[in-house]
């Protein structure tokens, strides 16, 4: 019995003492002084790591909005409540006649990372107010006129934590967690009816379970971005086999090939208008300290590969990572065009093409909701960004504020912008998904901003053979007796 006694004393001592260990780093972190800004633009403070066996907490409880509160805008700008008393609403649609679709959603309940990291990840997301069961509903918010909408259940049945949604050619599509499904649908209609067709079955549950979706320019493509399982795959490669990437889908065929990779967790997508190129914001990897790696804004060409797990920002090697690299990785890695900052949570976006009302300070570029850090002191994120384009269509200069407020200064935050989109009047659209509120931002009088016009270059006329012009002007010549002599 007194050495049952004290075995029972000596555990729990350790638990204890583990215990503490444990609220002692939650309660003091990593934190850092330097300002979220030197990490961010196209050219930001890439620094040495510090890693982490424990994530760095730095959580914030979504207290609300009161009666009359708001998240701050710039001057000329004004903020309202679109829609409110949603469900945990995410992403947003705009169908051509104005009606607004929105994802009440929330993760499937066998999303988990694993391990210590994930348990810890579970409390501190149901304290966030992120960790309740999925609605699984798409709801359709019509304007009644005053800049205010009504809500309506469009559908139920048949979703699983859905989350992209893309409308053309009379078909709505819709990403669950696990799949891609579509319906005949027509803009207008109050109920989304009948059973769907499933195109692509996806990778379900894991880490990162939204699944965000774009049509080709043309209507006949479809684009789809999948994230990671896991921080740095430490499951192992067979775990994120389909993950970490964008497929495109042709949708006359159905066949589905991977378009882009390396991605940890792609969010938004949208086509840049200047260059038609595919654009998406990318969520990096953690617990390398609480200034890397900076989220990311970039363009996406095909067969790009962007380094997850394996390296970050082109050349960076991650030494955490226990898998054999491939070789000559960073030879070919792509370098991101653009950083979003740390941890930030770079989740939705939406370009500005013409017709957008947010007057000329915000008439080129795209604005980006940075749905904000669950591990970094200080926090960052908590708002929406914009961010200027040149007349190349490349950003530049660092990311502008366009909706802040969202961070009350003690220890909580009133909510956090997840989603953004243009209202058919050209006013922005925000989904505050823990407040449960979609506001909404215009320039009262602004004009709507000019259309951004397509660039037109010229290209270099294709050499033809060997002895070509070009070649013989700049001493290129080839001589296959060269290869001999050598």
């Amino acid at each position: 019995m007194a050495r049952f006694s004290r075995k029972f004393w000596i555990t729990s001592g350790i638990t204890v003492a583990a215990g503490a260990a444990l609220v002692g780093w939650i309660a003091h972190g990593n934190p850092t002084d330097q300002p979220a800004s030197l990490f961010e633009g196209a050219k930001p403070k890439i620094v040495d790591p510090a890693p982490e066996k424990l994530p760095s907490v730095g959580v914030l409880k979504s207290v609300g909005w009161a009666a009359g509160e708001a998240p701050v805008v710039p001057a000329g700008l004004t903020v309202s409540r679109f829609a409110e008393g949603l469900n945990h609403p995410r992403t947003m649609l705009t169908l051509p006649n104005g009606d607004v679709l929105v994802a009440e959603t929330n993760g499937p309940a066998e999303r988990s990372m694993g391990g210590v990291t994930g348990f810890v990840a579970g409390l501190l997301m149901k304290y966030v107010g992120a960790g309740g069961t999925s609605p699984d509903n798409i709801v359709l918010l019509r304007d009644d006129g005053s800049g205010k909408a009504r809500r309506m259940v469009l559908r139920h049945a048949s979703l699983e934590s859905p989350s992209g949604m893309a409308w053309g050619n009379g078909k709505l599509y819709v990403a669950n967690h696990n799949a891609v499904l579509v319906w005949d649908f027509a803009p207008g209609a109050t109920e989304l009816a009948g059973e769907p067709q499933k195109i692509m079955d996806l990778p379900g549950g894991g880490n990162h379970w939204m699944r965000n979706l774009l049509l080709s320019q043309d209507g006949k493509k479809l684009y789809v971005a999948i994230g990671s399982s896991s921080n740095i795959a430490e499951k192992g490669l067979e775990a994120e086999k389909g993950r970490a990437a964008i497929y495109e889908i042709d949708l006359a065929s159905g066949h589905a090939r991977q378009f882009a990779a390396g991605m940890r967790n792609a969010n938004g997508m949208g086509w840049n208008p200047a260059t038609g190129e595919l654009w998406a914001t990318v969520n990096e990897r953690d617990q390398l300290g609480p200034n890397l790696v900076p989220d990311y804004l970039t363009n996406v060409p095909v067969g790009a590969h962007y380094g997850w797990p394996w390296v970050y920002w082109k050349n960076v090697v991650d030494e955490r990572v226990d898998l054999p690299m491939p070789e000559f990785l960073t030879d070919y890695t792509r370098k991101p065009e653009y950083a979003m900052g740390p941890h930030v949570a770079a989740l939705g976006l939406a370009f500005v093409t013409g017709g957008q009302r947010l007057g000329p300070a915000f008439a080129n570029g795209v604005v980006v909701a940075r749905h904000g850090s669950w591990n970094r002191k200080p926090p960052a994120g908590y708002d929406v960004v914009f961010v200027r384009f040149d007349e190349h269509g490349n950003p530049t200069g660092q990311p502008v504020p366009l909706l802040t407020g969202f961070l009350t200064g003690k220890g909580t935050t009133h909510g956090r912008p997840t989603w953004v989109g243009w209202a058919k009047d050209g006013a922005l659209l925000v989904s505050d998904d823990t407040a449960g509120i979609i506001w909404r931002v215009i320039a009262p009088g602004a004009a709507p901003a000019a259309p951004v016009h397509p660039i037109s270059t010229g290209h270099l006329p294709p050499i033809r053979n060997l002895n070509a012009e070009a070649q013989m002007k700049f001493g290129a010549k080839f001589d296959p007796d060269a290869l001999v002599k050598q």
